[in-house]
C-alpha cells in the first residue's frame, strides 16, 4: 500500500537517531502494558471490595494495601515514562527536522540548471517548509503519543482474551471494524488531498512570481488580475478540499459514538455473562475501563491519521525533489584539480536537450593558457549552451570537453568551477554585505585582497563612498546599487576568486555607453593572463580577442581575427555592417 511505504521512509529518515528511535519503541511497550494494568487492577479492588463481607478485616485491608502499592508503583512508572517518552522524542524530531532541512537545501542547490529552470523557487521553498514540518509533527506526535496506541491495539489487546475470552472478542471486533471504516476513508480521500496540496504549491507558486515581479504589477496596473487569479485558486482549493472534510467529519462523529457503542455493548455483555456466573463485576470493570482508555486512544490515532492524510502529498512532494537526481552526476574517483594551466579544447562536441534536436554539432577548437576567445552570431546560435557545458551545466551528447587534458566529465565539480569564474549580464548579488558578496568564491581572503580586487574593477571608490563601505548592505539582487556598480562588483568578486578561466556572458550589454567605459576597463584587468571567453552582442567588444568563432545554427561558421573576418566579408562582416546600420540609425 503506498500509503504504507510513504511513512515507512519517512520513520527511515530516522535511521542516524535509530537507537534513540528503538529506545523510544521499548518506552511505548513499557507505557502501553502499564496502561494495560490500571483497568485490571481496578477491576481486581472492585472484585476486592465486592467479597469484603466473606473475608476477615485484616485480610481486606492486606490485600487492598497490595493493590495500591502496585498500582502506585504502576503510575509512578507511567509518569517517568512519559517524561522520558517526551524529552527524547521531542529532541530527535527537532533535531531531525533540522537535518532533513540541510539536507534538502543542499541537495537543491547542487540540482543543474535546467530543474531550477522548470521549477519556481517559491515551491520549492513552499516544500521545503511544509515538507520539514510535516516530519517533525509526525515524528513528535508518533513517538510521543500514538505509538503507544498501535502497540496496545497491536500487542497488548490480545491480552484481554486472557481475562475474559468473550469480553475479549467485542472488544477486538469493535477496534477491527473501527479500523477498517478508518481505511476506507483513507482511500476515499487519499487522492482528493492530493490535488488539493497540487493547488496549494501552485498557490505558492503564483504568489512568489507576483511578489518578484511587483514592478511589473504595479507599473502594468496588474493589481487586481493578480488578486483575481490568487482567489480563482483559492476557490479550487476549497472545492476539493470541503470533501475530504466532510469524510473525516464522519469518523470524528462515528469515533464518539464509537465509545458509547462499546461501553454499552460490554455492560450488556458483561451483565449477562455475570447472571451465568462467566464474568465477575471486577472484570466488566476492568473491560469498560479498556474500552474507554483504548477508545480515547483511538480518537487521537484517528486524528493522527488524518492528519497524515492530508500532510501525504506535501511529503511527497518532499522526497519527489529529494529524489530528482543531477543530469551531470560526479564520478566515485573524479580526479580533484589544483589550479590549472587553462588550456580548453572542445573535441567535435555535440549536444541536445533530452527529446529534442541537437542545438550543438561538431564544435572544434583549442584556446590555449591565457587566449581570448570571442563567441558571436545572433541568439540562439549556440553560444551560451557552449559555455555552459565547459562549467558543465551539462554534458555533450557527443565528443567531448577537456580542461588541461582532462575530460570534464573526470574531473569532481567543486574542482572544475573552482578553476572556471563567471561574469554574467545580471550581476546576480545576494541580499547580504558588499563584503559577503565578494567572499563568495574565495571565503578565505583578506581585507588587502577585496580591497586590492575593488580597486582592479574600479569598485573601491563608490564602496568608500557607502555608510558603512564594505559591510553596506545592498538589497535583494544588488538593488540598492546602479547597474554598473553592481557589474564591478560581480567583476571583483571573479578577480577576488581568481580563475585560470574566465567566461564573460554579455557582462556589459546592459549598461549605457559611459558605465560600460569603466566596466571595460576593470575586465581588461580580469582578462589579464586568463583564458577568456567572452560571449558578446556588442562586436565592439570582441575587437581585442585573439580568436573569433562566429556561432550559425549550433555550429562555428567562421573564425578568426577581427580584422581578418571583416575583410573575408562572410557572416561577420554582415553582423557589423547591421550592428553599424543601427548605431548610424539611433544617433540620426
Amino acid at each position: 500500500m503506498h500509503f504504507v511505504r510513504l511513512y515507512w521512509r519517512v520513520l527511515a529518515l530516522l535511521a542516524p537517531d535509530r537507537w534513540v528511535a528503538i529506545g523510544l519503541a521499548f518506552a511505548a511497550f513499557a507505557l502501553a502494558g502499564l496502561s494495560f494494568l490500571e483497568p485490571v487492577l481496578f477491576g481486581r479492588v472492585v472484585d476486592l471490595l465486592s467479597r469484603s463481607d466473606r473475608i476477615s478485616r485484616e485480610q481486606l485491608w492486606a490485600e487492598a494495601f497490595a493493590l495500591l502499592a502496585l498500582w502506585g508503583a504502576v503510575g509512578l512508572s507511567a509518569i517517568g515514562a512519559n517524561v522520558a517518552v517526551a524529552l527524547l522524542s521531542d529532541r530527535m524530531a527537532h533535531r531531525n527536522r533540522l537535518v532533513v532541512m540541510g539536507r534538502y537545501f543542499q541537495h537543491v542547490l547542487a540540482l543543474p540548471l535546467s530543474f531550477h529552470g522548470d521549477t519556481q523557487s517559491g515551491r520549492l521553498m513552499k516544500i521545503m517548509l511544509m515538507g520539514s514540518d510535516n516530519l517533525f509533527g509526525l515524528w513528535l506526535s508518533f513517538f510521543r503519543d500514538h505509538l503507544v496506541t498501535f502497540i496496545g491495539a497491536l500487542v497488548l489487546l490480545p491480552l484481554t482474551l486472557f481475562l475474559n475470552w468473550r469480553l475479549g472478542l467485542l472488544l477486538i471486533g469493535l477496534v477491527i471494524l473501527f479500523a477498517l471504516v478508518s481505511a476506507y476513508v483513507i482511500r476515499k480521500t487519499e487522492a482528493a488531498q492530493g490535488e488539493v496540496e497540487m493547488l496549494h504549491t501552485e498557490l505558492a507558486g503564483n504568489a512568489q512570481d507576483a511578489l518578484s515581479n511587483v514592478v511589473v504589477v504595479q507599473s502594468f496596473s496588474r493589481l487586481s488580475s493578480e488578486a483575481r487569479l490568487f482567489g480563482d485558486i483559492v476557490r479550487q482549493v476549497l472545492d476539493r478540499q470541503f470533501p475530504v472534510l466532510n469524510w473525516w467529519a464522519v469518523v470524528a462523529v462515528m469515533t464518539r459514538a464509537a465509545a458509547t457503542i462499546t461501553v454499552i455493548a460490554i455492560f450488556l455483555l458483561g451483565t449477562v455473562l455475570h447472571l451465568q456466573g462467566a464474568a465477575s463485576v471486577g472484570e466488566i470493570v476492568s473491560f469498560m475501563g479498556f474500552a474507554t482508555l483504548l477508545i480515547s486512544r483511538l480518537e487521537g490515532a484517528v486524528a493522527f491519521v488524518s492528519r497524515l492524510v492530508f500532510q501525504m502529498p506535501a511529503i511527497e512532494q518532499f522526497f519527489a525533489v529529494l529524489d530528482a537526481r543531477t543530469t551531470v552526476p560526479e564520478k566515485a574517483n573524479a580526479v580533484s584539480l589544483g589550479r590549472v594551466a587553462g588550456e580548453v579544447r572542445f573535441e567535435q562536441v555535440a549536444f541536445a536537450y533530452p527529446g529534442g534536436p541537437r542545438i550543438l554539432d561538431g564544435i572544434d577548437f583549442v584556446a590555449p593558457p591565457g587566449r581570448t576567445v570571442a563567441l558571436v552570431g545572433q541568439t540562439g546560435a549556440g553560444k551560451s549552451t557552449a559555455m555552459a557545458l565547459l562549467q558543465r551545466l551539462w554534458d555533450p551528447v557527443d565528443g567531448r570537453i577537456t580542461l588541461d587534458g582532462h575530460d570534464l566529465r573526470d574531473i569532481s565539480l567543486d574542482s572544475l568551477r573552482r578553476n572556471v569564474g563567471v561574469v554574467f549580464q545580471e550581476a546576480m548579488l545576494f541580499n547580504r554585505s558588499i563584503r559577503d558578496n565578494l567572499l563568495v568564491g574565495r571565503p578565505d581572503a583578506t581585507q588587502e585582497d577585496v580591497e586590492r580586487a575593488c580597486r582592479m574593477a574600479e569598485a573601491h571608490e563608490f564602496i568608500s563612498r557607502k555608510p558603512h563601505g564594505y559591510d553596506t548592505l545592498i538589497g535583494e539582487r544588488g538593488a540598492q546599487l546602479s547597474g554598473g556598480q553592481r557589474q564591478r562588483l560581480a567583476i571583483a568578486r571573479a578577480l577576488l576568486k581568481d580563475p585560470p578561466v574566465l567566461i564573460l556572458d554579455e557582462a556589459t550589454s546592459a549598461l549605457d555607453a559611459a558605465t560600460e567605459a569603466r566596466v571595460q576597463k576593470a575586465l581588461k584587468a580580469l582578462m589579464a593572463g586568463r583564458t577568456t571567453f567572452i560571449i558578446a552582442h556588442r562586436l565592439s567588444t570582441v575587437r581585442d580577442a585573439d580568436e573569433i568563432m562566429v556561432f550559425e545554427g549550433g555550429r562555428v561558421v567562421e573564425r578568426g581575427g577581427f580584422d581578418e573576418l571583416v575583410r573575408q566579408g562572410g557572416r561577420f562582416a554582415e553582423l557589423v555592417r547591421t550592428q553599424l546600420a543601427g548605431a548610424e540609425a539611433a544617433n540620426a
